[in-house]
């Protein structure tokens, strides 16, 4: 049984009185040390307590003893408690928070470590093998072999899924398929800093599609924070020495595609069962079934065979390592919450853009650099 007691019933505890529950014979104990106590210590250091605790434990302590004001000797009883909308004590939750902490500072650090060497390695692989479609593919198809593998060996738990599942899943996977190989596209015709300058302006279509097409309204600092996202896009792209029409459209397409990819996801798969690495691996998993013919169609075997046998002769085998590289650091971890999750993308681009920078030595004026560090603190100030 749990007993609560409510704020004016502790105001005249010391510091020294810490409170827990044990039960109910215990509560009553406490409460007749309560009703006793409360009119002789109105010159103690008072505690005030906002919420209503769960009381512990209550430990008598009968050898030791304290004179009252009126000569009598009373026992001391120590009472331990904690707030009643808490699961856990207070100590123990702090515990758990700390921990909390330092597993999302690990998830950080490792999904930002995966996008630079992602992002590296895409790179690397499309310079010397421009078939994005393929490069798409192998990524997806990497990602999904590797989850495969998890469930055979109960490393990860296999999802339960059915048929309804997949068929709410589907446009979702569209969508997905659509900004990968958009973004893939991107990279191969423009540098790595670039895209990731345009793909920052994510938050502005998802502004403009919720509001113009679901009638979505936001606060005005959500549009205001529109302004130099959208103002330090342009002024990037206005200024990028390497400008290619169809490196800007892809990420621009990409940035639309995601946009959808999330309002799909958040409508249909609400209250779905399936969440965290398995949901993004369903979806990896789906996006391969749909991009593979389309990757066969645009580009094909016999472009992949003479692309590849071209490629190896002047790189050698090392260019296989590049390719497994990219593929595998594709997969991301999904074990944050979405305000931590967008603050931590914002971290992530600028992480990408510097480092890609500093390996390809992408040539970069000041302006341009003012435009991309703009659209990046408009990105930070809509994700707040």
């Amino acid at each position: 049984m749990i007993s609560t007691l409510k704020q004016p019933s502790l105001k005249f505890l010391t510091q020294k009185d810490s409170l827990v529950r044990r039960s109910s014979s215990s509560s009553a104990k406490f409460t007749s040390f309560v009703s006793e106590m409360a009119p002789k210590r109105l010159d103690a250091k008072r505690v005030t307590i906002s919420k209503p605790l769960h009381i512990s434990s209550l430990e008598n302590f009968g050898s030791v003893k304290r004179r009252t004001k009126n000569g009598e000797f009373k026992r001391k009883i120590e009472c331990k408690a904690y707030e009643a909308d808490q699961s856990k004590p207070i100590a123990e939750k702090t515990a758990s928070e700390a921990s909390r902490r330092v597993r999302i500072g690990i998830y950080f650090a490792t999904w930002w470590f995966l996008n630079v060497i992602f992002n590296i390695y895409n790179k690397k692989v499309l310079n010397a093998f421009p078939y994005p479609w393929l490069t798409s593919t192998l990524s997806l198809a990497t990602g999904s072999l590797m989850m495969w593998i998890s469930w055979i060996t109960r490393v990860v738990e296999t999802p339960k899924t059915d048929l309804q599942f997949w068929k709410t899943l589907f446009p979702v996977a569209v969508a997905h398929t659509i900004g990968h190989v958009a973004a893939t596209v991107s990279m191969s015709k423009v540098a790595v800093s670039f895209t990731h300058i345009i793909k920052s302006g994510e938050p502005a279509f998802s502004v403009l599609v919720s509001r113009l097409l679901l009638g979505e309204t936001f606060p005005a600092g959500v549009y205001m924070s529109l302004i130099p996202i959208i103002g330090g896009c342009a002024l990037a792209a206005l200024t990028e020495l390497n400008f290619n029409m169809t490196g800007f459209m892809g990420a621009m397409v990409s940035n639309l595609a995601f946009v959808f990819r999330n309002i799909f996801s958040k409508r249909g798969m609400k209250g779905k069962s399936v969440g965290g690495m398995n949901y993004y691996a369903c979806l990896s998993m789906l996006s391969l079934l749909i991009l593979t013919p389309f990757a066969i169609a645009m580009e094909g075997p016999q472009m992949w065979m003479a692309g590849w046998e071209k490629t190896i002769s002047q790189i050698g085998p090392q260019f296989i390592w590049w390719v497994a590289a990219q593929s595998v650091s594709y997969m991301s971890l999904d074990q944050i919450s979405p305000l931590t999750f967008s603050i931590g993308n914002t971290m992530k681009r600028i992480c990408v853009i510097v480092s890609s920078i500093i390996i390809f030595c992408t040539p970069i004026q000041p302006i341009n650099a003012l435009g991309a560090a703009i659209a990046i603190l408009g990105t930070f100030l809509y994700s707040q």
